[in-house]
């Protein structure tokens, strides 16, 4: 019998042995052995736990928790041909959104194993992976603002209440280098790198984004003051591909983001420490994940 591997994040799931019980049924269904179960730790967030799933060669590894924790089991199972199937917690699931890998339970199980295997894309930043998006500026000042027990109570428009709490910072100057370009210079609000192009709220960032097309998309947000702000705002809720210098679009294999006074950094809802410059790449086809059966190739 086929045999997988689920990772799971205790502190997104509120009862542990009903979601195993379940998952464990769901596979049950479709002929698949019980599966081995590891739940992550402050010590091991799920990269560790991957690599051990590995090891125990199973045919699947699950991932069950945020977009932090799906960033994580994906960086365990990078070049080890066993493929990731993501089942919705937390209040993200950005990378489930983007490549329609269901809501439900049954939906995500269902999906790991009849559909079939996609090799997408995968992005680093200073050394770490992302499979979602990178940014600096306002989206991590955002999170810097968005508590988990806020999540807990908001959901998704907890980030809706930390961004419009960061709107007034002033903005900031920055050197663009896009693969072998000339140096663009700006004055901007947020520099965002997207390996999709879906955010929370079904709001389309990049449009023409694709997981696996080997470049990374990049936008650059510099509204000036509340009408610029509305502007953008239409702009990207209506998936206009309009640019002029309050948004930008660009996509790129390589990206470099050197900016005058260190700033916040985020990848995949992880922050990191702020600095003055940021390397960012894409790494081709670099991770195997399931996706149904009937999703275009």
């Amino acid at each position: 019998m086929p045999h997988a591997a689920v990772i799971v994040n205790p502190t997104k799931v509120p009862d542990l042995d009903l979601r195993r019980a379940e998952v464990t049924a769901e596979l049950a269904k479709h002929d698949w052995a019980e599966p081995l179960w590891f739940e992550t730790t402050i010590e091991d967030n799920g990269q560790g736990l991957a690599r051990r799933a590995v090891d125990e060669q199973v045919d699947l590894v699950f991932t069950c928790g945020g977009d932090g924790t799906v960033r994580a089991v994906i960086d365990g199972l990078v070049g080890s041909g066993v493929p990731v199937a993501v089942l919705s917690a937390g209040t993200g699931n950005l990378l489930a959104q983007n490549l329609a890998l269901g809501t439900t339970l049954a939906e995500g199980i269902a999906t790991g194993v009849t559909g079939r295997t996609r090799a997408v894309d995968l992005g680093e930043i200073d050394g770490e992976t992302f499979a979602v998006m990178a940014g600096i500026g306002l989206d991590a000042a955002m999170l810097e603002n968005t508590t988990e027990t806020s999540k807990s109570r908001f959901g998704a428009l907890a980030y809706v209440f930390g961004a419009l709490s960061r709107l007034r910072d002033r903005p900031f100057r920055v050197t663009l280098r896009l693969d072998d370009g000339p140096p663009l210079r700006r004055r901007v609000r947020m520099v965002l790198v997207g390996n999709v192009g879906r955010v929370q709220g079904g709001l389309h960032l990049f449009p023409a984004a694709e997981p696996d097309d080997g470049r990374l998309d990049v936008l650059v947000l510099s509204p000036y003051g509340l009408r610029d702000w509305l502007g953008v705002a239409v702009r990207l809720f209506t998936r206009s591909r309009r640019e002029d210098r309050r948004i930008e679009r660009f996509t790129a294999r390589t990206i470099r983001v050197d900016t005058a006074r260190p700033m916040p950094r985020q990848y995949d809802g992880d922050l990191i420490k702020p600095g003055t410059t940021t390397r960012i790449a894409v790494t081709p086809k670099a991770l195997l994940i399931r996706v149904p059966a009937e999703t275009a190739q």
